[in-house]
């Protein structure tokens, strides 16, 4: 007999990290953006429900693969570069989290001796492609401009906070 799983006990390795949601997150902002428009880590963190702390880790991640990059002073802030226009989703979680494996056997840096002989190993080869075939087209820019609370980003300029793409998550 089946047993219904306590959701909020599981801690499943097929889950996205926080860290490549608030990416996820931060560029559909960033992408929202007017061109060569730039935010503030506080507005980034009322927008995306992150952590300010934890967010700044991610802000590097994003940098460092040159989808964001960032400026200080009075007129600073993060700005999505047109590489990071440009991205996929994939591109994002990618940036911050390494390459996606569904299971060990399909990882880059390791080789599987069973892959030959396991009769599961080509079922997690067709998940691991359908997985990374909708992250690779599903592109931040499309998301952006689809989503119906995007145009309210304009009052975070005036100083107003809005927030962006659900409840706070944390």
């Amino acid at each position: 007999m089946a047993t219904k799983l306590d959701m909020e006990r599981c801690s499943s390795s097929m889950q996205l990290t926080r860290a490549a949601d608030y990416a996820v997150r931060v560029m559909i902002f960033l992408a929202a953006l007017p061109p060569a428009g730039r935010a503030s880590l506080p507005s980034i963190v009322e927008a995306t429900g992150a952590p300010d702390s934890f967010l700044s880790k991610v802000l590097q991640g994003l940098t460092r693969v040159q989808l964001i990059t960032s400026r200080r002073g009075p007129t600073g802030g993060f700005e999505i570069t047109p590489i990071g226009r440009r991205a996929s989703m994939r591109d994002v979680v990618e940036a911050v989290d390494g390459p996606i494996s569904l299971n060990v056997c399909l990882s880059e840096r390791r080789s599987c001796q069973r892959k030959s002989w396991c009769p599961a190993h080509p079922v997690w080869v067709r998940a691991q492609e359908a997985l990374l075939g909708v992250l690779s087209t599903a592109m931040i820019a499309e998301l952006a401009s689809g989503d119906a609370n995007i145009p309210a980003l304009a009052h975070i300029k005036t100083g107003q906070t809005t927030s962006l793409l659900g409840p706070k998550m944390q």
